[in-house]
């Protein structure tokens, strides 16, 4: 992607993968600044589409409006749901009709709140979801301390308290996400500033989960963030984001895809960092 963007949350909407993400374009230069969240798509991985600003913090009455960092979008019953990281110390919902919004806030309020909510943490941010097989949804979140929250079957409340999951070789720093494969619950985090992506996998969503290993090695900046999309057409990739557009750094991020490898015991293979990202899947 030929824009400074960063943060990917990919997914597979409609037979199209969505990539949301956040907007260094409109950043300050020296902080992660931006107030509004970005998205593109394709239907191959090499043509994308640029879908511009698909929601901003103006959408969110309580927002101080400084700060729109790494989202994820989930689809259930025909309805798209934007969570959103807010001001470093809440989490929104924003919901629309269509992968690209409109998005408007669906509870007027915070779903969670650092001063409001019983652990919620010190930063809760970077917000990922799972929706799982059985329609159970969770909500992973937080820096230092990763923690995880069942959600209503609308999206659209807590079910139950925040935990604190238990992630062995206690690594973690930011930027969660869960996925599944094979029947495998897999936990994919970054280690630090700067950082890896490291996964651990458990047979819960709600772990304990066991780290395996390195999925992304650093990428020259001070942040790690990543997504994968299972199964697309056949394959799985990576998401991450990177500095190697021209005049790329820190506040200056830029997003590349690569295959993902699992073996035949479920273990994954590091992802090999290129610079031109994947062939057309057709």
């Amino acid at each position: 992607m030929t824009q400074f963007v960063a943060d990917p949350a990919a997914h597979v909407f409609n037979g199209r993968v969505y990539v949301y993400d956040t907007d260094d374009q409109t950043n300050g230069g020296t902080y992660w600044n931006s107030t509004a969240w970005h998205a593109f798509s394709s239907a191959n991985l090499v043509d994308w589409t640029d879908e511009g600003s698909v929601l901003t913090l103006q959408a969110f009455a309580y927002a101080a409006k400084w700060a729109a960092w790494a989202p994820d979008v989930v689809s259930k019953d025909g309805r798209y749901y934007f969570f959103a990281p807010i001001d470093r110390w809440q989490i929104g919902v924003a919901v629309g009709d269509t992968p690209t919004g409109p998005f408007t806030d669906a509870i007027g309020a915070p779903l969670i709140q650092k001063d409001r909510d019983l652990n919620a943490g010190d930063e809760p941010i970077d917000p990922a979801v799972l929706i799982d097989d059985d329609g159970q949804a969770y909500l992973y979140f937080g820096t230092r301390v990763p923690k995880v929250v069942k959600l209503t079957a609308d999206l659209l409340h807590l079910d139950g308290p925040i935990i604190d999951m238990s992630v062995s070789g206690n690594n973690y720093a930011e930027a969660p996400w869960m996925g599944k494969h094979n029947g495998t619950y897999y936990f994919s985090y970054s280690t630090g500033w700067p950082g890896q992506i490291a996964y651990a996998t458990s047979a819960s969503p709600l772990g304990p989960f066991a780290f395996q290993g390195i999925v992304l090695d650093y990428v020259g900046i001070s942040t790690n963030h990543a997504s994968v999309v299972e199964n697309f057409k056949g394959k799985s990739y990576l998401f991450y984001h990177n500095a190697k557009l021209p005049g790329g750094g820190d506040y200056r991020r830029s997003i590349n895809v690569d295959e993902l490898h699992y073996n035949a015991n479920g273990a994954i293979t590091q992802v090999v960092q290129t610079t031109q990202g994947v062939a057309c899947v057709p």
